[in-house]
């Protein structure tokens, strides 16, 4: 993979600032396209995939804070000479090809593709059909943004593929893949796992939870609550689950401050056994699988547990390894909760929306890593780079 020298690099997200503005009109237009076809007004996918003033100002904005990163390649990691005299530099370096699976998000195309080129990588983004035409015209700025500057076209690239010619495309690729992401729900992640050949590195899925504990303070668990599940439905940082200790001071009205508070919110709520017992009027949640799934949607499952220990088992159990939050004024009982909650961001009295690059101060992120290797959380500019060693020596050989 040839090496872009930096001011290159920023010179094309300069040009790239001034076409998408340019061509602000000509991508909204596209957009009403793809609103058009798609045929939905409402819902998480809907909410994905409008582009307007707005997005596209945010669009432009995540160019900017991206050139203005340091360029996350060459960076010394370590240095040390040895007895021998060899002297060992290991430095960051591009992981070479990334390929980006998503679905609804036009936005996506620009983040993963600015994030990608900064840190000196190829890409190739297989968007979803129902945002092609949106898709179609941000590469072509893409495109104008790269030639304008001297540079092939191929370092970012749209793949409109069904199905099956991506199954074929994850089997036998053009070019080696050295990063896969799929960004997306469980039937995506499964499908690329199945056919990848390259590193799949695993993003998308929420299933978050909140624990309120016996010294929770109420007007901030309604507070957080309100705020995780109902600010952005579509976002994978979203509230699903919440669980309530039952030695919760005034716990059965506390319960149905929480169903008021939903209720007047539009929420739908699902509950346990042991919360129907309270809230005998709401639905039950229908079966075990149901902890388990991401709603996307103004739904919400109310349960109830013994103590600390009890929803830490729950939440490792069944959340996606995404976000966790607990609500309590003990903070060493906050700390003991998120250092066992095993997931990639955890919270103490804080709501799980801050998941995301821009809110965490690491900028644009290409997704919201729930693995462990090779970096968990958001994926911004500096871990799109991987490592290598520069050994120099003098004629060194080992014996």
């Amino acid at each position: 993979m040839k090496l872009i020298d930096t001011n290159t690099k920023n010179n094309v997200l300069r040009s790239m600032i001034q076409i998408l503005d340019r061509r602000r009109e000509e991508i909204i237009k596209a957009n009403e396209d793809d609103l058009e076809a798609f045929g939905e007004t409402g819902g998480a996918m809907y909410d994905r995939l409008i582009v307007n003033d707005k997005k596209v100002d945010g669009m432009i904005q995540s160019v900017k804070e991206v050139m203005e990163q340091e360029d996350p390649v060459g960076q010394e990691i370590s240095h040390r000479v040895l007895e021998s005299g060899l002297d060992i530099t290991n430095k960051t370096a591009p992981f070479g090809t990334i390929m980006i699976i998503y679905e609804s998000r036009p936005d996506v195309t620009i983040e993963a593709a600015v994030l990608a080129f900064k840190a000196n990588n190829k890409i190739y983004l297989k968007g979803g059909k129902e945002a092609n035409h949106s898709n179609k015209v941000l590469v072509e700025c893409w495109h104008e943004a790269l030639k304008e500057n001297g540079l092939e076209s191929n370092w970012i690239e749209l793949l409109q593929l069904n199905r099956e010619e991506t199954q074929e495309f994850l089997k036998n690729p053009p070019e080696k893949l050295d990063l896969i992401v799929p960004r997306g729900g469980e039937r995506l992640i499964a499908f690329v796992k199945q056919h990848a050949t390259g590193a799949v590195l695993v993003s998308g899925r929420g299933n978050n939870f909140l624990y309120v504990s016996k010294n929770a303070d109420f007007d901030t668990a309604k507070k957080v609550i309100l705020n995780a599940k109902t600010d952005k439905i579509s976002g994978c940082n979203a509230l699903d689950k919440v669980l309530i200790d039952r030695s919760l001071p005034n716990y059965e009205e506390r319960l149905k401050e929480l169903q008021e508070l939903m209720k007047k919110n539009q929420v739908q709520i699902l509950v346990d056994e042991e919360v129907s017992k309270v809230l005998t009027k709401e639905e039950k949640i229908p079966e075990e699988n149901t902890w388990y799934e991401e709603f996307l949607a103004m739904k919400i499952v109310l349960g109830s547990v013994g103590n600390m220990e009890e929803a830490i088992e729950k939440i490792n159990k069944y959340s996606g390894g995404h976000s966790a939050s607990i609500i309590s004024t003990n903070k060493e009982e906050a700390m003991n909760f998120m250092e066992q909650v095993d997931s990639a961001a955890v919270y103490h009295n804080a709501s799980t929306r801050f998941t995301d690059g821009g809110q965490m101060g690491v900028g644009a992120e290409l997704a919201i890593s729930t693995d462990k290797l090779h970096h968990r959380g958001p994926l911004g500019l500096k871990q799109l780079v991987t490592n290598k060693y520069y050994v120099l020596g003098e004629g060194h050989v080992r014996v």
